[in-house]
């Protein structure tokens, strides 16, 4: 069943109106986990880094071993011309992936031949400004490059990701902040995390366990303009557990402010809430 609604779907080269079938029950994406995808978004007709998604996407592809099919920037193209058919004001998710449809070496190696392309296109609703979320703490952790394709947005990673938060939820918590294999804060379930402390902000420090999100790097270019640059270091749980203010950050729904991790509670605070204001400020002169 789909997330969202008014779904879209670009394949084989042409916008189809809704959720059509694009896999086959023999091809390497589906049964072996070859496919990666990426995520952008498009609200009140302001698609903000639109291009660093797509181009990660084909990055992403490369790490599973694909060879890209489309140029980022006539990705670009397609999915301004699939927007066309929304409203102005419509919360679009928009995702691009690739997968591989032929198996080669001992059926498991994916034959860079004949990989497929698709666009998605679905309505999901931003978050309401006054939503938030709590953390916990998870005992899955993020894998290292050795373990799994950390440096792809795949979609073989995210079974561990669910595991994450259907243990959070158990405990009756939003998300999950996760630890690396060395035991330091990563990111959330879902997200990438930021904390607030003495007003100076910190994010982890990208070790290779977890994708350092486009718009993580937005939120740290629009702070350093406003004067309050972002220091990427390790970072404990304790570290969080002692901040003034901690959100997460994530092309879904940009910054989403956290209330709790675990018995620690939280006011939502004032760089939080600036770092939302210049991401949208920002996203109406880029477009």
């Amino acid at each position: 069943m789909a997330t969202g609604t008014d779904i879209r779907t670009y394949y084989e080269g042409r916008w189809h109106d809704g959720d059509i079938p694009i896999l086959k029950a023999a091809d390497h994406g589906t049964w072996l986990g070859g496919s990666v995808f990426d995520g952008a978004r498009c609200v009140n007709g302001l698609a903000p880094d639109l291009l660093p998604h797509c181009q990660r996407v084909n990055r992403s592809a490369e790490a599973l071993m694909m060879t890209p099919t489309v140029d980022p920037e006539d990705m670009v193209e397609i999915v301004r011309e699939g927007l066309a058919a929304y409203p102005d004001d419509a919360a679009v998710y928009i995702r691009p992936m690739y997968w591989a449809t032929q198996c080669g070496h001992s059926a498991i190696v994916p034959l860079d031949e004949d990989i497929g392309f698709a666009v998605c296109l679905e309505v999901i609703p931003m978050a309401p400004p006054e939503a938030s979320t709590t953390l916990t703490r998870t005992r899955f952790r993020r894998p290292v490059l050795e373990d799994a394709v950390v440096n792809a947005k795949a979609g073989c990673l995210y079974p561990n990701n669910a595991r994450m938060l259907a243990e959070a939820r158990g405990k009756g918590f939003g998300n999950a902040l996760v630890a690396d294999a060395m035991g330091n804060v990563a990111e959330s379930a879902t997200a990438n995390v930021f904390i607030v402390r003495d007003g100076e902000v910190l994010t982890p420090i990208p070790n290779g366990t977890f994708l350092a999100g486009i718009t993580r790097a937005r939120h740290m270019a629009n702070l350093a303009a406003d004067g309050t640059p972002v220091t990427e270091a390790v970072l404990t749980f304790e570290d969080v557990a002692s901040a003034d203010e901690v959100f997460l950050s994530g092309n879904m729904m940009k910054v989403t402010p956290v209330t709790a991790f675990d018995d620690r509670q939280y006011q939502v605070g004032p760089v939080t809430r600036r770092v939302r204001e210049m991401y949208w400020d920002w996203a109406a002169t880029a477009g």
